[in-house]
């Protein structure tokens, strides 16, 4: 062994050298990024010494870049190579088409990472099943890059491909998704001027999505909520024969998604392809996910097609993906409810440990959980692993070499599979206006809402972040203000006299969390905009009225029968703000506990959650 080691030794030191690795300190406090090469560890002298002159250019650059531009420096991660032709291959994520030609365009990919994918064997090829630089980001580390893409690019998207001559002799199915949060939808207004006299829609079905989300406020809450989906889509001018029907599901628990494939299967059948159309952030990337992983899709396509980037930044999907309907024959509708019929005859206590553990975990995301099942599955092969001995074995003189590792199958789609296919199309959503980019992972609320009530007197201050106040400028009485928004949204209480005082001294700070980012971010943040409401109220148990605060939620009134209430409402410039009459959740103040005592506010109180289709155990 001793007469070895000097060979050894030569032998490594031949050796390529090791892939950089990022160390986590600089990534936790985020300094410049430093790498060091695992081979070689500087002295500690040796080491302090550059990470001071590091620190140093690092603080002095961020002195002489203002907040904006910093912003931009670090908007594209990788090298583009504009002489680099697209490829024709789109991103798995997104759909949009893989180059790596500019770094602020969708469907980038750094020239390196570019470069390896497409010049192996398999050429252009290789790029299949991969995702762009924003759809990873966004998967893996919640980060959305400044994009270079308006608004009218989505609706031109959508717009040509809701105008194509219509397949099969039957225009398509368009599913309208509305967040059932955002009533009324911002975005509904508009879907008359895409369903134009030149677009070939057999048909339209709204559904509201994310109902998981709310409480059940009062017995048969979701019948109301489905009465105000269907008003909302009256209003916008969405009535008679157009509209199909109107659902409630939630795609991220799978509430309510077995009822809706088979309505889907039930009247349209596999008559023609089906849309997915509504605003960015309503679900649409979930919804097509769990279509795909359903009995509304064919089971090898599962393989063969992969799964929407889902992230709460807008505009996440930027192209056209889709996956093939599978055909609803008699003998497949049988079997499906045989399988729906034999799941509700089973107790919680019947599941396995993965689907107790998954369901435990769906129970704390929200109030209402279904379980979404595959009635026709695709068996699988045993893989057979390939096993080389000679592949270990080297002489002590020379370099191990790799093992080359086979490209991996993918699953395709043959001729007469998709030559009569019906197709499910995700669309890029269309992008609300006045998005708060920056923070939209706090103020998008992503697991069950925990209403929080408050009882303010005359003169009092209620507080949503930095995003919306509410002044109660004269009553008689005390009323109840009751906010549903994110968990994650702090809710402060002041007085007339010392709100703007706080606002001042508070926005941009970790106190009200929302904006971030200090005085740069309340520099760029526009100022809060009044206005005025005056309410009436019904009585100390039903809410009057809600006040909608843009997207960052609402507060729902309640006050003593008769009660006159003036109100003063803010939210940020040239944003809406919308005073919803009736309320969308009319006895939420009666969702909560004892008063903290010394305070105005109410201890909260979660309710159950609510399994869809399984059998309730008996109590005894």
């Amino acid at each position: 062994m001793l007469r070895l080691a000097p060979a050894l030794l030569a032998r490594l030191a031949r050796a390529r050298p090791w892939v950089p690795v990022r160390r986590r300190e600089a990534a936790a406090s985020g300094e410049e990024e430093q790498f060091v090469f695992l081979e070689y560890e500087p002295e500690p002298g040796e080491a302090a010494a550059a990470a001071a002159t590091a620190a140093a250019a690092a603080a002095a650059r961020r002195e002489r870049e203002p907040g904006k531009k910093r912003r931009e420096r670090r908007s594209v991660v990788g090298t583009p190579d504009p002489s680099v032709p697209p490829s024709g291959v789109s991103c798995s994520g997104c759909g949009a088409e893989l180059h790596c030609r500019d770094g602020a365009a969708p469907g980038f990919v750094p020239a390196e990472k570019y470069r390896t994918l497409s010049e192996g064997p398999a050429g252009v090829a290789g790029l299949r099943g991969a995702v762009c630089q924003r759809c990873w980001l966004l998967a893996h580390y919640g980060r959305a890059l400044r994009l270079r893409l308006p608004p009218e690019q989505h609706r031109e998207v959508v717009s040509a491909a809701l105008r194509r001559p219509p397949r099969h002799g039957r225009g398509p199915l368009l599913l309208y998704l509305l967040d059932v949060l955002e009533l009324p939808d911002p975005v509904l207004p508009q879907l008359p001027a895409l369903l134009g006299p030149d677009v070939p829609a057999g048909g339209l079905l709204v559904v509201g999505n994310k109902v998981d989300l709310l409480p059940a406020d009062s017995p048969g809450h979701l019948g109301r909520l489905r009465q105000r989906v269907a008003a909302a889509c009256a209003e916008a001018g969405l009535h008679g024969p157009p509209v199909v029907d109107v659902r409630l599901v939630s795609a991220k628990t799978g509430f309510g998604m077995e009822g809706l494939i088979s309505r889907l299967q039930r009247s349209w059948k596999c008559a023609g392809d089906v849309y997915l159309l509504g605003a960015t952030n309503s679900g649409k990337s979930t919804l097509f996910n769990a279509l795909l992983r359903s009995d509304y899709c064919k089971s090898r396509a599962t393989d063969a097609v992969n799964r929407a980037t889902v992230s709460p930044w807008p505009g996440t999907t930027l192209n056209l993906l889709k996956f093939p309907i599978i055909n609803p024959t008699c003998d497949r509708i049988f079997r499906r409810q045989e399988r729906l019929k034999e799941e509700a005859t089973k107790t919680e206590d019947e599941l396995s440990s993965e689907e107790k553990k998954y369901l435990k975990h769906l129970k704390k995301q929200g109030y209402l959980v279904g379980r979404v099942g595959r009635t026709f599955q695709q068996l699988k092969s045993s893989s057979v692993i390939d096993f080389d001995p000679d592949m270990l074995s080297y002489s002590i003189d020379e370099d191990p070499r790799d093992s080359p590792r086979k490209p991996e199958e993918r699953e395709e789609f043959t001729h007469n599979e998709v030559k009569d296919a019906r197709w499910c199309f995700d669309t890029p959503g269309i992008i609300k206006e006045n998005c708060v980019d920056e923070e939209v992972k706090l103020v998008l609320p992503t697991s069950a809402i925990v209403p929080r009530t408050f009882i303010l007197k005359p003169g009092m201050v209620l507080f949503l972040a930095a995003l919306g106040r509410v002044d109660y400028l004269q009553g008689e009485k005390p009323a109840w203000f009751t906010v549903v928004a994110s968990n994650l949204l702090p809710v402060h209480i002041s007085t007339l006299s010392n709100a703007d005082a706080f606002y001042e001294e508070r926005a941009g700070q970790e106190l009200l969390k929302v904006p971030m980012g200090g005085e740069e971010r309340m520099k760029e943040f526009p100022p809060l905009v009044p206005q005025d409401i005056t309410l009436k109220g019904i009585g100390p148990t039903e809410a009057v009225a809600d006040i909608k605060l843009s997207s960052a939620g609402w507060v729902a009134v309640t006050a003593h029968e008769k009660e006159k209430l003036l109100l003063r409402a803010y939210t940020p410039k040239d944003t809406t703000l919308v005073l919803r009459e009736p309320p969308l959740l009319p006895y939420i103040s009666t969702i909560r506990g004892a008063r903290i005592a010394g305070t105005a506010a109410y201890r909260t109180r979660k309710p159950p959650s609510l399994v869809e289709n399984l059998k309730t155990r008996e109590r005894r």
